[in-house]
């Protein structure tokens, strides 16, 4: 992790959970070699006060939702507000809409809740939950069938993702532009087009897992890999799979004995989960990195498409951005990795395994991506609540 004067006290004591975690999608550059005697430290205001903690939203916070999102302080503001809304009614307005819903998403624009349906005679139901509606020919049931056909099929490497996108009613399959006339490409796509209805778009780049050699400074190290720490569970913190096998020890930035991973999977999956003792403990906290005060965690609510979403991460620290899919399956070199949710929030090498967050919600684990934080690019990540029930987990909140 690189040096800063405001972050943490007694790191070899205190795990700050969730606070390393977020990142996006890229690797990891290196950073500031540890250092017990020069290493950064937590200051107490990690741990912020409930009655601060239980405002909408800090001004670090707000600021960084202005420069990711390019939004004013009360614009940021009314979208946090907007969006809790937006999280808590969504059950209500999908069990209104019964067997037609066809999904939903969040309009930054309105400031609410689209439901997609395929009856009109629900319709009048789901908007009285306080959302908006549109009637569509395809249910989420059919586009979920359709996918699953699709996550069936061996996908060559030019086809970097795949999710039901609500907002179009179709399952859109992402290829890379460089590899759209490959005959295994086409091949693929028109398997797809069978299943069920697709639209084909272009994506720069293939994704990567963001993983990264051992470079100094860096939350936590595994052999000579390098990730960051996700959020806190009861007896341990949540990380990528991918960063490390069941049995691997763990060791801190001071070089200190963590844990050891306790379950792991990846492909198919991209999550994990490390033991925690040795005079390190949890924290419900995701770290702000200076960029914004220290996020407290207070549940794991899933936000819908559309809303806004920030990331943690050792090598790139805080950067927010917006939910751009759920239920996605990504085609990395290793394999394909499902149920991700894709964001359009940067990342770097070494931020794997980080947590995303929005709000005060957990919301999943970095996984991959592709980009940078000085170009931009698209970042997935794990949903926590899928990690929590695969290991029987207890997320540790505030």
């Amino acid at each position: 992790m690189r040096r800063t004067t405001v972050l943490r006290t007694g790191l070899s004591a205190i795990l700050l959970l969730g606070a390393w975690a977020t990142a996006g999608i890229a690797p990891a550059s290196a950073a500031d070699a540890p250092s017990t005697a020069s290493a950064p430290t937590t200051s107490t205001s990690s741990f912020t006060p409930a009655s601060t903690a239980k405002a909408p939203a800090s001004a670090g916070l707000l600021s960084a939702m202005q420069k990711d999102l390019g939004l004013t302080a009360s614009q940021a503001k009314a979208r946090l507000t907007a969006e809790k809304t937006a999280t808590a009614v969504q059950g209500k307005a999908r069990r209104a809409a019964g067997p037609s819903y066809g999904g939903s998403w969040f309009d930054p624009a309105t400031g609410k809740l689209t439901v997609a349906v395929t009856s009109d005679k629900k319709a009048a139901a789901v908007r009285a939950t306080g959302v908006a509606v549109r009637l569509v020919a395809h249910s989420a049931r059919h586009l979920d069938a359709a996918k699953a056909q699709l996550d069936a099929l061996s996908a060559p490497d030019g086809v970097a993702s795949w999710h039901v996108d609500p907002k179009a009613n179709r399952v859109v399959v992402n290829v890379v532009a460089s590899s759209e006339d490959d005959n295994d490409v086409r091949t693929f796509v028109e398997q797809a087009r069978k299943a069920g209805p697709v639209l084909v778009q272009r994506t720069s780049e293939a994704p990567k897992t963001f993983s990264a050699g051992t470079v100094g400074g860096d939350p936590y190290y595994t052999g000579n890999v390098r990730c960051s720490i996700g959020f806190s569970v009861y007896g341990g913190f949540v990380t990528a799979g991918h960063c490390g096998q069941p049995g691997a020890g763990v060791s801190g930035w001071d070089g200190s004995y963590i844990g050891n991973f306790q379950g792991s999977s990846f492909p198919g999956d991209d999550y994990a989960w490390v033991s925690v003792g040795n005079g390190w403990w949890t924290v419900p906290v995701v770290l702000g990195w200076g960029t914004v005060s220290d996020q407290l965690v207070r549940g794991s609510a899933v936000a819908p498409i559309g809303a806004s979403i920030c990331r943690s991460g050792s090598t790139s620290h805080w950067h927010c951005g917006n939910v751009l899919a759920t239920n996605e399956t990504v085609n990395y070199s290793q394999g394909a990795v499902y149920q991700m949710t894709k964001t359009s929030v940067c990342a770097e090498p070494g931020d794997s395994g980080g947590s995303f967050i929005s709000g005060d919600q957990a919301q999943g684990v970095t996984s991959g991506g592709w980009g940078n934080c000085s170009s931009g690019g698209e970042t997935w990540h794990q949903p926590i609540n899928e990690i929590l029930n695969r290991y029987g987990l207890t997320l540790h909140t505030a």
